[in-house]
């Protein structure tokens, strides 16, 4: 599985050979599969039992633009140059629960265990702009506890308020009026002045906002040619920040920036769309804690000279100083982090999720430390075996903590006492609006223009036993061939 989902490297929105992939791979296995949930093409929720405890299972399906990258190879070499990839590691985590769900559902048919294991997909979480959807349209109403698993390069987990922020995905278009940009400028009003406009105010507005925040933003839309003022325009912000009154403050300040930037260029500021959102995350304690038992039982893999040899190539080449390979010790079980000493930082739509039914991650070994994240360096150890040994370790893990929820009530019992603590004073408040739609269309002329080229790449199991056998790469390839 891991091998398979990296090869079709899909962005978000369009991981439609991912999730056919996986949804028959459950279905052939006895799970009930309901296709296409909240409106999104590529989402699916998966069900196999009967009763209570109802256990989720998630995990992200989405891959990186412009991060296609031979595995096994420690420097830049793409599968197809600009082509997207997995250049996080989302291949993994689907193979981790997968797997970890179906050995535990062939245990409760055994042991006559009732309970429902449920296995969602985290479609475009690199968007973060599914799983508020997920929860707004009552797919965690019925769960218990929720599992949600994630690429690292330990086997760890953590309870309490984390690291990073919340998130407001927005995309502001203005509208003005087109002229010859030559001819007779002073008739046009440019939507791209407004955009530009809307870009300065925020770049003077940093100044006055809290360390933590994040504020970051690209041009969807410029115009059509340079001898047009452009009509239309349009700018993709992200709002970052670490609880929702200060990222519901931010959205304020950009609204504001927004008309200010329509007033000062005569356009108008024609729409607001919400194209994702992102509570910060809070964990389970107690299912952390009964997790982090069954990461000491497991263990971390045993790393063999060719995974440590390829680790440290790529950590040479991404620049680190320090050339530490792959981890030999456990990470502890981490609590907390104070709002001191949380300086932000990335967002994980699993947010939404975590203020709705109890849950935890679970972060497995299957990438190498140190390296930048979102980028082709990332994608290389991930149809390794690196990324094999670490995602069975990390479905050792899941299988087992599944066990623990079906066949410990106290364990259910106490994470749902923490989780009543836990939103005794913060109440979860959806930050798309109920008019709000998934933006199914995103990446779509992207893949359009790789797919058929990336087909000639798609991984077949049948004829060969790993995805570097069918490329004919030497495991690990460190030095370029002269």
């Amino acid at each position: 599985m891991v091998d398979k989902i990296f090869s079709f490297g899909e962005l978000g929105f369009q991981e439609f050979e991912t999730s056919k992939y996986l949804t028959e791979i459950l279905e052939n296995n006895g799970f009930k599969v309901e296709k296409g949930i909240s409106g999104i093409p590529t989402a699916w929720m998966a069900e196999w039992g009967k009763g209570k405890p109802v256990i989720a299972l998630g995990s992200d399906i989405d891959g990186i633009p412009k991060s296609s990258q031979k595995p096994g190879v420690a420097y830049h070499d793409p599968l197809i140059d600009g082509a997207p990839g997995h250049g996080e590691g989302h291949n993994s985590g689907q193979a981790v629960i997968v797997a970890a769900a179906i050995v535990v559902k062939n245990i409760m048919e055994k042991e006559n265990i009732k309970g429902t294991i449920r296995i969602w997909p985290g479609v475009a979480e690199e968007l973060v702009a599914t799983k508020a959807y997920f929860v707004r349209d009552g797919y965690f109403k019925d769960v218990d506890a929720c599992i949600f698993t994630h690429v690292s390069s330990n086997l760890s987990t953590t309870h309490g308020q984390a690291s990073g922020n919340g998130l407001l995905s927005l995309e502001y278009t203005f509208q003005g009026k087109t002229a010859h940009s030559a001819g007779s400028p002073w008739r046009g009003k440019s939507a791209l002045d407004a955009v530009e406009l809307m870009n300065i105010g925020w770049n003077y507005r940093r100044e006055h906002l809290r360390p933590p925040y994040r504020v970051h933003y690209v041009v969807t839309d410029g115009g059509d040619q340079p001898n047009v003022v452009p009509r239309n325009a349009s700018v993709w912000y992200y709002l970052r920040e670490l609880d929702y009154e200060h990222i519901m403050e931010l959205f304020d300040y950009s609204t504001d920036i927004a008309e200010g930037a329509a007033k000062m260029s005569g356009t108008k500021l024609i729409s607001t769309r919400i194209l994702g959102s992102a509570w910060p995350r809070h964990f389970n304690e107690p299912i952390a804690q009964a997790m982090y038992s069954n990461i000491k039982e497991v263990g971390l893999p045993v790393w063999d000279k060719n995974d440590q040899a390829l680790a440290k190539a790529v950590q040479k080449e991404a620049g680190n100083k320090e050339l530490k390979g792959l981890p030999t010790e456990l990470d502890s079980l981490r609590g907390p982090v104070s709002s001191r000493n949380n300086w932000g930082g990335g967002s994980d739509d699993i947010g939404d999720i975590s203020w709705t039914v109890p849950t935890v991650t679970l972060r497995f070994p299957s990438n190498i430390p140190g390296l930048p994240g979102h980028n082709w360096l990332n994608g290389i150890a991930m149809a390794t075996p690196i990324a094999h040994k670490g995602a069975v370790s990390g479905a050792k893990v899941t299988a087992m903590t599944l066990v623990d929820l079906f066949t410990d009530k106290s364990l259910i019992k106490e994470a749902k006492k923490y989780f009543k603590n836990q939103t005794k004073e913060t109440k979860y408040q959806p930050m798309i609006r109920q008019t709000d739609k998934p933006a199914i269309e995103l990446n779509k002329e992207i893949m359009r223009n790789y797919r058929d080229e990336m087909r000639d790449f798609y991984y077949d199991p049948d004829k060969y036993e790993t995805y570097l056998d069918q490329l004919g790469i030497k495991y690990p390839t460190i030095k370029k061939k002269k």
